[in-house]
C-alpha cells in the first residue's frame, strides 16, 4: 500500500474485537430511513395501516430467517442472536405498542414505530450494566429493519462485496455483520456501538479486527482511503505515513505469530514453575460461546451469566426453556464443570412485560438475589432447571450480590424447596449440587468468615466489588480514574476473602476483569486464588503468564505488598516485579497493558 501526502489522522474508539488490519476503506451506504414524517390516518384506514405494519414485521422476520438459513453451520452464535431479534420483533414492547400507537393516535406506521423504538431505547440506555445498556442497539436494529420494509428501502448485502476491504459504516447490525465473508472483509469500523454489543460479539467470533464508537468515522473516511485498524487499542489511523505502515505491518505479524503460539499451547494445564496447578476457565453469556472457551483452552465455565434469557421477551422463560439452554452448555462441556450464576437483573426497566415500582438508583436497588427473593416463584423456576441439568453434568450454582448470611440462608431455602418439588414431581435432579457465593459487595467481605461456612466455594466479582468499594460509577468519565484494581484496599479485600475460604478448607475463584489481565496473575496467585475465569480470548495469555510465575515467590511478594498504602506504590511494585514478563507479551485483547493500566478505569465490560 502506498502512503499519502495527506496528514495522518488518528481516530480513537472502542475495541470491538482484537487484531490489526491494513487496507482500503469501503463505505457501507445505508439507504436513508432516518427522516420520518408524521401524518394522520383516516379512522376508516386505521385497520389497513395496522396491517401494513404487520406485513412489514413479517417481511423483516423472513429476512432474518433467510440470513439464518444461509449462515454456515459454524456460526451458531450468530444464529442465536438473530433468533433473539426475531423474538424481539414479536415482543409486546415493540410490536403491540406500535400497533397501539397507530390505533389510538391515528398516525402512520413509520411515526408510531419511531416513537416506540425511541422510548424503548431510552429505557435501556439508562441502565447501569454495560451489557444491558447495549440492548438499546438491538431495539434500534430491529426497528430499522421494519422501517426499511415500511418505506421500501433497500438493505445492505455485505455478502456481495468481492474485494479485500475494511468496512466503514455509521453502524452495522448483527444481521449485516453475519453476512460478512472472511475472504473479502479484513475488518470494520463504525460510528456507533460498544464492546458489549451483539455486533461486537459476532466480530470477535469471526476473529476480525473492529473498532466501534468512533462517532464520525463514516464522515471523515472516504471510499478507497488507506486505513490501519488496531482492534487491540481501539484506534483507527487514516492516511498512515510510510513509517506508520512499516510499524504496524511488523506489529501485525508479531501479534498474529504470538497469538498463534499462545493458542497452540493453551490446551495444556496452567501450572506455576514450582508445580502448582491452577484452573483457568471462561465466562459466557450465550450457549454458543462455549466453543470459544474450549478453543482457547478453557478448562470449564467459571461464570455462566443467565440474564440474556430473560430479556426482550413477552413473559418469563419457562423451566423447560431454561433447562434446554443450560443443557446445551453442559452437554458440550462434558466432564468439565459449569458454574451457573442465578438471575442478576433488576425488575424495573429490564423486564418489559411486568410493571415494577420505579427506582431512583436501580444499581443499589432491587436487583440480583434481592429481586429473586422478592419473586420466589421466578427464582424457583430457574433453580429447578439448574438442579435438573446438574443431574446430567458437573454443575455448580452461584448466588450473586449476597450481602449477609440471612440472604444466603433464604436463597438456600428456596433451593431446597425447588429440590423438594422436583422430587415430588418425580423428575431427576442433583441432590448434592455445589453452592457458591459471588462476593461483590464490601459487606460480604467483612462477613466472609461466616458466609463461607454456608457454601462450598467463593467466587469474586471484582468489577462490582471495586465499584461499590470506592462508591464510583465506572461509566462516569469524571470518576472512572478512581476504579483501580491495584489499590491497596482491593488487595486487602481479596486477601481477606481468600484467607476466610482457606481457613474453612474451601476454594476461591475470581471471575471479574482482574482475572483476565496477565499482569494481575502473579498477585492473584500469591493471594491464594484457586481458579481464574475470564472472557475466552484472554485465556491463552493468562495461562502463559501463570506458567512463568513461582507460587512461593508470589506469596512472599504479596506479603510485602500488603504493607503499601497507595495505589501508585502497589502498581509500581507489581510492574517492577512482573512487568518484564508482560512487556513484550502479545495479549489477546491488546499489546502491553502495563503501559495503560491506570486507564482500566474506563472498562466497558460486563458485570461479574
Amino acid at each position: 500500500m502506498q502512503g499519502f501526502k495527506k496528514k495522518e489522522i488518528r481516530l480513537k474508539g472502542i475495541s470491538g474485537s482484537p487484531g490489526i488490519c491494513i487496507g482500503r476503506a469501503y463505505l457501507v451506504d445505508h439507504e436513508g430511513v432516518d427522516v420520518v414524517e408524521r401524518y394522520f390516518i383516516d379512522p376508516k384506514e386505521i385497520k389497513k395501516e395496522m396491517n401494513r405494519f404487520k406485513h412489514a414485521v413479517q417481511n423483516a422476520i423472513e429476512e432474518l430467517k433467510g440470513i439464518i438459513k444461509n449462515s454456515p453451520k459454524d456460526y451458531r452464535q450468530h444464529v442465536q442472536i438473530l433468533e433473539t431479534h426475531i423474538l424481539l420483533l414479536k415482543d409486546k414492547m415493540l410490536y403491540e405498542k406500535t400497533l397501539s400507537v397507530i390505533e389510538k393516535e391515528h398516525v402512520n406506521a413509520e411515526w408510531a414505530l419511531k416513537k416506540v423504538v425511541s422510548d424503548a431505547q431510552a429505557v435501556f440506555k439508562e441502565m447501569e450494566d454495560p451489557y444491558l445498556r447495549e440492548r438499546a442497539s438491538d431495539i434500534a436494529h430491529v426497528g430499522q429493519l421494519v422501517m426499511r420494509n415500511l418505506v421500501g428501502a433497500e438493505g445492505v448485502n455485505l455478502a456481495n462485496i468481492d474485494k479485500r476491504v475494511i468496512l466503514v459504516a455509521r453502524e452495522l447490525s448483527p444481521a449485516e455483520t453475519s453476512q460478512i465473508q472472511l475472504e473479502s472483509i479484513k475488518g470494520f469500523v463504525t460510528d456507533f456501538g460498544g464492546e458489549a454489543s451483539h455486533t461486537s460479539i459476532i466480530a470477535r467470533s469471526l476473529q476480525i479486527p473492529s473498532v466501534l464508537g468512533l462517532e464520525n468515522a463514516s464522515q471523515v473516511i472516504k471510499n478507497e482511503d488507506a486505513l490501519i485498524v488496531d482492534g487491540y487499542t481501539g484506534e483507527v489511523i487514516l492516511y498512515p505515513r510510510q513509517e506508520t505502515l512499516r510499524e504496524y505491518k511488523l506489529k501485525k505479524d508479531r501479534y498474529e505469530a504470538r497469538k498463534a503460539q499462545l493458542i497452540r499451547t493453551s490446551k495444556a494445564s496452567a501450572k506455576t514453575t514450582d508445580g502448582y496447578s491452577v484452573s483457568v476457565m471462561g465466562n459466557i453469556e450465550l450457549p454458543e460461546e462455549v466453543v470459544a472457551v474450549l478453543d482457547h483452552g478453557g478448562e470449564g465455565i467459571g461464570l455462566y451469566r443467565t440474564e440474556f434469557q430473560y430479556l426482550n421477551r413477552s413473559d418469563f422463560p419457562s423451566e423447560e426453556e431454561l433447562y434446554e439452554k443450560y443443557k446445551d452448555v453442559v452437554e458440550v462441556m462434558g466432564d468439565r464443570s459449569t458454574t451457573i450464576r442465578t438471575l442478576d437483573i433488576n425488575g424495573e426497566k429490564t423486564i418489559s412485560f411486568r410493571q415494577f415500582e420505579a427506582e431512583k438508583n436501580p444499581a443499589l436497588g432491587l436487583r440480583a438475589i434481592r429481586f429473586c427473593l422478592q419473586y420466589p416463584e421466578v427464582f424457583k423456576t430457574q433453580l429447578r432447571a439448574i438442579l435438573r441439568v446438574a443431574d446430567i453434568g458437573k454443575v455448580k450454582i452461584l448466588f450473586p450480590m449476597i450481602s449477609c448470611v440471612d440472604e444466603l440462608l433464604a436463597a438456600k431455602e428456596i433451593l431446597k424447596q425447588a429440590g423438594d418439588s422436583l422430587k415430588k414431581d418425580g423428575l431427576p435432579f442433583a441432590r448434592n449440587i455445589e453452592i457458591g457465593l459471588l462476593i461483590e459487595i464490601p459487606a460480604a467481605v467483612t462477613m466472609a468468615d461466616a458466609l463461607i461456612q454456608e457454601v462450598d466455594f467463593f467466587s469474586i466479582g471484582t468489577n462490582d466489588l471495586i465499584q461499590y468499594a470506592f462508591a464510583i460509577d465506572r461509566g462516569n468519565a469524571r470518576v472512572a480514574h478512581l476504579y483501580r484494581p491495584l489499590h491497596p484496599a482491593v488487595v486487602r479485600m481479596l486477601k481477606q476473602i481468600a484467607d476466610s475460604a482457606k481457613m474453612d478448607g474451601k476454594k476461591v475463584a475470581i471471575c471479574g476483569e482482574m482475572a483476565g489481565d496477565p499482569l494481575h496473575a502473579p498477585l492473584l496467585l500469591g493471594l491464594g486464588i484457586d481458579e481464574f475465569s475470564m472472557n475466552p480470548q484472554f485465556i491463552p495469555a493468562v495461562k502463559h503468564m501463570i506458567g512463568q510465575v513461582n507460587l512461593r515467590e508470589s506469596q512472599a511478594f504479596v506479603n510485602a505488598l500488603l504493607k503499601e498504602t497507595t495505589a501508585e506504590r502497589v502498581r509500581s511494585r507489581v510492574l517492577q516485579a512482573y512487568g518484564d514478563l508482560v512487556k513484550n507479551e502479545i495479549l489477546a485483547e491488546g499489546p502491553d497493558k502495563s503501559k495503560t493500566l491506570p486507564r482500566k478505569a474506563k472498562c466497558r465490560g460486563k458485570s461479574a
